[in-house]
C-alpha cells in the first residue's frame, strides 16, 4: 500500500544502506569505461555547510548519470589533514584540559593531533551519506595516511635533486596568531577603517629647529625604520637630501633616501622605509643596502631590538606609541583612514609581512604547461570566464613558499649536519647512508643529524591528491592510476582555483606527463537573500542537516541546483528548498494517481483508436526532444537548466497535461475512476519508470523508492544501475498540434475564470480554420480537457467570446451562461473609461510645452499609454459587437 504522503525520512537510510550492502558505488578497473571524479577533499575539521551541500551535490549528479550510462563511476573520497586549521583545533582541545602545547614534546603533540584526527575526522563524511552522496567509501583517502604521506615526502625529495626546491630568507606572510607563514593565497584582503597618523621627525643636529613630517597607519613600527625616503623631484625636501632624521622616542639616526618610488601626493610626501615589516619596503632596502630591523616576535609582540613596550601586544603598542608621540610633541594629528589589510585565512589573524627562513618551490618552469593546457583548452574551466583570471594568476606566478611552523603535517625530509650541512632524504636512515657514501663520514650516526622542524604546506599534499589518492606516485604503474587517471571532472570553487587546481595541474604534468583531469566546473558562492557570503560568523547560513530532516535530502539537493548555474553566485532562499520538497510531493502523489487505477485487461475499440493513442505519442515525443536539451545541457554542464528541463518534463508536462489527458472518467454514481485499458496504463507505467530514471541523478531517493515499486524487482536490482533514458525518433508534427491543443485549453479556462463560469459547464466552440482536420483529430481530448460541448467549423466569425491563434480564431459561446445585459453594461463601462483616459494623454501630449520640457523618457511612457489604451478601446469595441449590442 502505497501511504499517502511522501515521508523521506523513513526511506532515505532505507535505500542508501541497500546501496552500500550492494556496493553499487564500489569501483574497480574493468573494460568499461571510466568515469572519475576526485572529492574537493574537505579539512578533516569541517562539518557540512552549504557550500559543501552544493559542491557535492553537482558531484553526485554527474556520478550517478555515469554509472547509469554504464560507465565505471569511481567518486574518491576524503579528507585533507588541515594543517593550521587542525592544529589550531588541537591546542584549543588541550587548552581545555589545562595544557599548554609548549610543554609537549612534538611527539607528544602529535598524538593528540590523531586523537582528535580519529574522534571528529570523519564526521563530514558520514554527513555527506545523509545527502545521498554516492562515493566509493572503500576508497576513502586522508592526507596524512601512510602512503599519502610517503608520496608527499618523496615529491619533495625529488623536486629538490632536481634544484626546484630552495631554503631561503624571504619576505613571507605571517600569521602571528598561527605563528606560521601562509601563502599568499591563503591572505584574504579586507578593507577596514584605521588612523593615519602624522609623525614629525627631528632632523639630525638641528637642535630641535627642523622636522620632516611622514604619515602611517603603522607607528608601532617606527622603531625598526631604516630611512626616510622622499622622490629625487620634491621640491619641498631638496634641502633635505643627504641629511639624516631621528626615530622619535628612541633618537635613533637613519638617513635621508631618495626614490622614485615615493609618491609626492600621497600624505606628506615622505616615506618610513622599515624593511622588515613591509614588502615594499624590503625591496627598498635591498636597492639601498639600508639595514633589516625586525621588532616582532612570532607572536606579534615586540621583541627587545624595539627597545620601548617591549612584549606588548602590536596592536596594543598601536595604541600605546601614538599616545608617547602626543605627549612628546612629535604627533602632528591623526585622520580616518580606510585601507585594505591581509588576513589570514585559517585563523582570522592580521597578516604581518616577515622576513623568514623558509622552504620554495621554483614555479616559473613548472607552472608553464599548466598555463599552456588552460589556455588552449586541453583543461576547460566551466564557465569560461575564469581563464583570464587564471591567466593573470599564472603570468605572475611567485615561488611557492611550502614550510609551515606547525607540528601537524608532513615533516620537511631535510636533516642538518653539526656544522649546517642539509641532507635531503626520505628518512634519518637515507639522510645518514647519503652522509656516509657521499660524503665518506662513516662515523656519522643518526643522532649526528637533527630533522628540520617545520611541516610542508597542506597544499603541498593535496596538489598530488587527483594521483596519490590512487597510489600513482608511490607505484606510477599500478593498475588503479593507469585506468582512472586523468580524472574527468572537478567541481571545486573558484577561490581556490590558483592554488589548488593549478597546483594539481603542474603536478599532473610534471608527474604523468598529462592533465589531472578533463573538466573543472566552477561552482558559485551560496549567499543569502541580502546577497552576504553564508557564514557562521554571520548567523546567516541554515545547518545542512537540518535542512535535510525538514524537507528531505531530494528537496534540499534541487532546492540548491534550482538557481545554481557555473560560477555564478547562488542566492539561497529556503522557499527554493520547499519547492524541491514540493516537487517531490508532486510525484509521489501522481505515483499515487497511477497505481490506483484499475486496469482492464482486454483491448477495448476506443483504446486501439488512433484518438486513443495521441496522447502517448505526444509524451513520447516530449520526453525524446527533452532528452536531448538534457544531454545538451550536461555537455555544457548547465546542470540547473537540465534539471530544470526535468522538473518542467514532470510536472507540467507529465502531471499536469498527459495524466490529465488519459485519466479515465470520475464514476459519479459509486464515487471512482472508471477502468483505464491496459495499452496505455502500460505505457503510462513506462513513461513513469523512464522520468525516474532521468530524475534519479537529481533526486535519488524518492527515485529509487517508487522505481523499486513501480514493478515487481529481483533483489539486487537498482535504479543505480538502471540505463539512463536515451533519445528516440521526434515526431515534430504531434508536438505543434499539441502545442495549440494546450493552448486552445488554456484560453478556453481563462475564459471561464473570467466569467466565473463553472468548469462542470459545458461550452460550445466555434473555429474559424482554413484547415479543420488539424483540430478534427484532436476533437475529442479538446472536449474532455476544456469541457466544449460541441465544436463547430465555420467559415465566418460566430457567436461568443473570441480568441486567436496564430491565423485559426476561435469562439467560446457562453450565451445563457452570463448576464448578457450585464456584461454588456460592465464593458460600456470600461469603455468609457479608457475613452477618457485615452483623451487626458492626449490632451497631455498635444501641449508643445510638456513635449519639449519633459525628460524623453516620460514623453515615451505618455506616447506607451496612448498606445495600449487606443488598443483596449479596439478590443471593447469588438467585444460590443460580439456581444450583439
Amino acid at each position: 500500500m502505497i501511504s499517502k504522503t511522501y515521508a523521506p525520512q523513513e526511506i532515505e537510510e532505507k535505500w542508501y544502506q541497500y546501496w552500500l550492502d550492494n556496493q553499487f558505488f564500489k569501483s574497480t578497473p574493468d573494460d568499461r569505461e571510466p568515469y572519475t571524479i576526485v572529492i574537493p577533499p574537505p579539512n578533516v575539521t569541517g562539518v557540512l555547510h552549504m557550500g559543501h551541500m552544493l559542491n557535492n551535490t553537482i558531484q553526485d549528479v554527474l556520478v550517478r548519470k555515469a554509472r547509469m550510462e554504464g560507465k565505471n563511476a569511481c567518486w574518491v573520497p576524503g579528507t585533507d589533514h588541515a594543517s593550521i586549521a587542525t592544529e589550531a583545533k588541537v591546542v584549543a582541545m588541550l587548552k581545555e584540559r589545562g595544557i599548554s602545547k609548549k610543554d609537549l614534546t612534538r611527539e607528544e603533540f602529535l598524538e593528540y593531533a590523531w586523537e582528535w584526527t580519529h574522534k571528529y575526522g570523519g564526521i563530514i563524511l558520514q554527513q555527506l551519506r545523509k545527502l545521498g552522496a554516492s562515493c566509493d567509501w572503500n576508497r576513502t583517502r586522508f592526507t596524512m595516511e601512510p602512503a599519502l604521506h610517503d608520496s608527499v615526502i618523496d615529491v619533495f625529495v625529488d623536486l629538490y635533486n632536481k634544484g626546484q626546491i630552495y631554503r631561503g630568507v624571504r619576505m613571507v606572510n605571517w600569521d602571528p596568531q598561527g605563528r606560521t607563514a601562509v601563502s599568499d593565497e591563503e591572505v584574504i584582503t579586507k578593507e577596514i577603517q584605521q588612523k593615519l597618523v602624522y609623525i614629525r621627525y627631528e632632523i639630525a643636529g638641528s637642535n630641535g629647529q627642523e622636522y620632516i613630517t611622514i604619515a602611517t597607519v603603522r607607528p608601532e613600527t617606527i622603531m625598526a625604520d631604516a630611512a626616510i625616503a622622499v622622490n629625487p623631484n620634491d621640491e619641498r625636501f631638496t634641502h633635505l637630501q643627504g641629511k639624516k632624521a631621528l626615530i622619535p622616542l628612541i633618537n635613533r639616526e637613519i638617513p635621508i633616501i631618495t626614490d622614485n618610488y615615493v609618491t609626492m601626493d600621497f600624505g606628506t610626501g615622505g616615506l618610513k622605509v622599515t624593511p622588515a615589516h613591509d614588502p615594499n619596503d624590503y625591496a627598498l632596502g635591498i636597492t639601498h643596502n639600508l639595514p633589516v630591523l625586525d621588532i616582532l616576535n612570532d607572536d606579534g609582540t615586540l621583541n627587545e631590538k624595539a627597545q620601548i613596550l617591549v612584549g606588548m601586544d602590536r596592536f596594543a603598542a598601536r595604541k600605546a606609541i601614538i599616545k608617547l608621540l602626543e605627549e612628546s610633541g612629535n604627533l602632528v594629528k591623526t585622520e580616518d583612514y580606510k585601507s585594505n589589510v591581509g588576513t589570514s585565512e585559517r585563523t582570522g589573524a592580521v597578516i604581518e609581512p616577515k622576513l623568514s627562513l623558509q622552504w620554495f618551490l621554483k614555479m616559473d618552469e613548472l607552472s608553464k604547461p599548466a598555463l599552456t593546457n588552460v589556455m588552449n583548452d586541453t583543461i576547460q574551466l566551466v564557465p569560461p570566464k575564469f581563464k583570464n583570471m587564471y591567466r593573470s594568476w599564472m603570468e605572475n606566478v611567485h615561488d611557492w613558499c611550502i614550510s609551515r611552523q606547525l607540528w601537524w603535517g608532513q615533516q620537511i625530509p631535510a636533516f642538518y649536519m653539526q656544522d649546517g650541512t642539509i641532507i635531503v632524504a626520505k628518512n634519518k636512515h637515507e639522510a645518514l647512508e647519503k652522509v656516509q657514501h657521499e660524503k665518506l663520514l662513516f662515523a656519522m650516526t643518526e643522532a649526528d643529524l637533527t630533522q628540520d622542524e617545520d611541516v610542508l604546506d597542506t597544499w603541498f599534499s593535496s596538489w598530488l591528491w587527483p594521483m596519490s589518492v590512487f597510489d600513482g606516485i608511490k607505484d606510477p604503474a599500478n593498475a588503479d592510476i593507469n585506468y582512472y587517471y586523468p580524472t574527468n571532472d572537478l567541481v571545486t570553487a573558484p577561490e581556490i582555483l590558483f592554488f589548488w587546481v593549478a597546483r594539481m595541474i603542474i603536478a599532473g604534468y610534471e608527474y604523468r606527463g598529462e592533465a589531472p583531469f578533463k573538466n573543472v566546473y566552477l561552482t558559485g558562492i551560496v549567499r543569502d537573500k541580502l546577497g552576504r557570503k553564508m557564514s557562521k560568523q554571520l548567523g546567516n547560513s541554515p545547518d545542512p542537516l537540518d535542512l535535510i530532516d525538514q524537507y528531505g535530502a531530494d528537496g534540499v539537493r534541487t532546492g540548491m541546483l534550482f538557481s545554481s548555474a557555473a560560477g555564478n553566485d547562488l542566492m539561497f532562499d529556503e522557499k527554493l528548498v520547499e519547492q524541491g520538497r514540493n516537487f517531490s510531493n508532486k510525484i509521489w502523489n501522481a505515483f499515487r494517481l497511477v497505481k490506483g487505477w484499475t486496469v482492464v485487461n482486454a483491448e477495448t475499440q476506443s483504446s486501439t483508436s488512433p484518438e486513443a493513442s495521441l496522447p502517448i505519442r505526444w509524451f513520447e515525443s516530449k520526453l525524446n526532444a527533452t532528452l536531448i536539451q538534457i544531454e545538451d545541457d550536461f555537455s555544457k554542464f548547465r546542470i540547473s537548466d537540465a534539471l530544470q528541463a526535468v522538473y518542467k518534463l514532470i510536472w507540467d508536462d507529465f502531471c499536469s497535461q498527459y495524466l490529465e489527458l488519459i485519466k479515465p472518467p470520475f464514476d459519479t454514481e459509486n464515487g471512482t475512476s472508471q477502468p483505464i485499458d491496459r495499452i496505455t496504463y502500460e505505457a503510462t507505467i513506462n513513461f513513469f519508470e523512464r522520468l525516474m530514471s532521468l530524475a534519479h541523478p537529481f533526486m535519488p531517493f524518492i527515485t529509487e523508492e517508487i522505481w523499486q515499486d513501480i514493478r515487481d524487482r529481483q533483489p539486487g536490482e537498482s535504479i543505480c544501475i538502471a540505463p539512463f533514458p536515451k533519445a528516440d525518433v521526434i515526431d515534430a508534427q504531434i508536438l505543434t498540434d499539441f502545442e495549440t491543443l494546450f493552448e486552445v485549453i488554456s484560453n478556453v479556462r481563462n475564459i471561464r475564470n473570467a466569467k466565473q463560469i463553472s468548469p462542470k459547464v459545458s461550452l460550445p466552440l466555434a473555429i474559424k480554420t482554413a484547415s479543420p482536420d488539424q483540430f478534427q483529430k484532436l476533437e475529442t481530448l479538446l472536449q474532455k480537457m476544456a469541457n466544449v460541448s460541441a465544436i463547430d467549423y465555420v467559415g465566418e466569425k460566430a457567436a461568443g467570446i473570441p480568441f486567436l491563434i496564430k491565423s485559426d480564431e476561435f469562439f467560446v459561446n457562453i450565451a445563457g451562461e452570463i448576464d448578457l445585459e450585464q456584461e454588456i453594461a460592465n464593458t460600456r463601462k470600461e469603455l468609457d473609461y479608457n475613452i477618457g483616459f485615452r483623451d487626458s494623454t492626449l490632451k497631455k501630449l498635444s501641449n508643445e510645452k510638456f513635449v519639449a520640457n519633459a525628460k524623453a523618457d516620460i514623453v515615451d511612457r505618455e506616447r506607451q499609454k496612448l498606445a495600449d489604451a487606443e488598443a483596449k478601446i479596439q478590443a471593447l469595441n469588438q467585444r460590443l459587437v460580439d456581444l450583439g449590442a
